[in-house]
């Protein structure tokens, strides 16, 4: 996506002088509305930030809202292509911006922004991707969206974006479609897709779509106990990398029960077995940092107690794998693969654990929240956004990082 790097740029120095609007907004929105810049800076929710790391916390978190909304499009949409506005990137931005104190639904930009993300929105409730398919992706981001408006005039849409994501759910009795190679079955009790959630309609699911699927839900006050989220723990405990307590379903490599997660299941011919992103070494399946994080806080938001030996081992792990100059345990050559999609599910993860200081696996002491504003801020570009030289999972695209990282911080700055 190409950004008017210079209109970014003059936006954050008003911001940052103070400057409350201007009549730059897009084509689309009410003649003579608006843009207002973020301004407010608004104390931490939580006291394990210190003044310094909060100042750089709140600048960084406003110059990167600057930066989004220099990025919109004609219409006052973000998007993958400039000209077509994409309800994942969009849902994410409006996100961002309701988080922020100087934003609601009744601000003209974000209004404009709902009204696009509303027309997206197909008849079954559900959202689907510039060009086709991530029905489950772009559906979850929407729901996250149309939460944080908290606005009841959006219910009806929320209502039915969570009714289309209860449905994407792959439950026993159902029919996996066949592909070229392989013919489709029916999904028994113990299938090893049994409670996942896949990019389309029962195709193979993963911990990134499930996990997904499970934070629209949570925040949309769907308790751990509804049974679609048991059956959702159920597929995720399937991918943690361990050999003890998997009820009879190992689909690692002997040797590999690190208590970290991997990506997937997948079939090959008659049998399952385990699939990571990081590739598989002499240990057997490499489980690697967004995914371990992303299985830790299912758990959690699917009520498992915090002594559960899963969810310690989860801990354990991150505790090993503690660092932020990298996705943990990636290979070398891969380290930066998914980086800052890895920052946005560690902020969600260790908010949600609540524990202000992590020792590592030598004991030392890490206040997760001030390293994670300082890996961000040596990141941020002049122009207020991020982006990742490893293009890999679309983060070469500023606008989507720039999400990713704002969502971030917004999270380092709660309880």
């Amino acid at each position: 996506m190409r950004t008017n790097r210079l209109t970014a740029s003059i936006l954050a120095t008003a911001m940052l002088g103070g400057l409350a609007g201007c009549d730059t907004g897009p084509k689309g929105q009410p003649k003579g509305a608006k843009v207002t810049l973020p301004k407010t800076l608004t104390p931490s929710e939580t006291e394990a930030i210190d003044a310094a790391h909060l100042a750089i916390a709140q600048r960084d978190i406003n110059d990167g809202l600057a930066f989004l909304l220099a990025a919109r499009n004609d219409e006052g949409g973000w998007g993958f292509d400039p000209k077509v506005s994409d309800p994942a990137l969009a849902s994410m931005a409006l996100k961002a911006l309701l988080q922020h104190p100087d934003y609601d639904a009744a601000t003209p930009v974000v209004t404009r922004a709902l009204e696009i993300l509303v027309g997206l929105q197909r008849p079954d409730g559900g959202f689907t991707a510039t060009g086709g398919g991530n029905e489950n992706y772009c559906t979850s981001v929407a729901v996250m969206a149309f939460v944080a408006t908290k606005d009841p005039k959006y219910k009806p849409h929320l209502s039915r974006a969570i009714k289309f994501l209860r449905g994407q759910q792959i439950l026993a009795g159902t029919k996996t479609p066949g592909t070229d190679t392989q013919p489709g079955r029916t999904i028994a009790e113990n299938d090893p897709f049994a409670g996942g959630v896949s990019y389309g309609r029962h195709g193979r699911p993963d911990l990134s779509n499930v996990g997904m699927w499970m934070e629209a839900l949570h925040e949309a006050g769907v308790e751990g106990d509804d049974p679609a989220m048991q059956r959702a723990l159920a597929f995720v405990k399937r991918l943690q990398n361990r050999t003890e307590g998997t009820e009879g379903q190992v689909f690692v490599v002997a040797g590999s029960g690190d208590d970290g997660f991997i990506y997937a299941v997948r079939r090959e011919g008659d049998r399952f077995v385990g699939e990571s992103k990081a590739d598989a070494d002499d240990r057997g399946l490499r489980s690697y940092g967004s995914m371990t994080y992303i299985g830790f806080k299912s758990m959690l938001y699917a009520n498992v107690a915090r002594n559960d030996p899963r969810v310690r081992g989860a801990y354990e792990w991150i505790r090993k794998y503690w660092r932020l100059d990298s996705n943990p345990n990636m290979p070398e050559a891969m380290s930066k693969h998914g980086l800052f999609y890895y920052y946005h599910v560690f902020a969600k993860a260790l908010r949600v654990w609540g524990q202000d200081v992590i020792p590592d696996a030598r004991d030392i002491p890490h206040n997760w929240r001030h390293e994670l504003i300082d890996v961000l801020h040596r990141q941020k570009g002049p122009d207020g956004s991020w982006v990742n030289p490893a293009h890999r999972w679309f983060e070469d695209n500023p606008t989507l990082v720039t999400c990713y990282a704002v969502l971030a911080l917004q999270e380092a700055m709660r309880k």
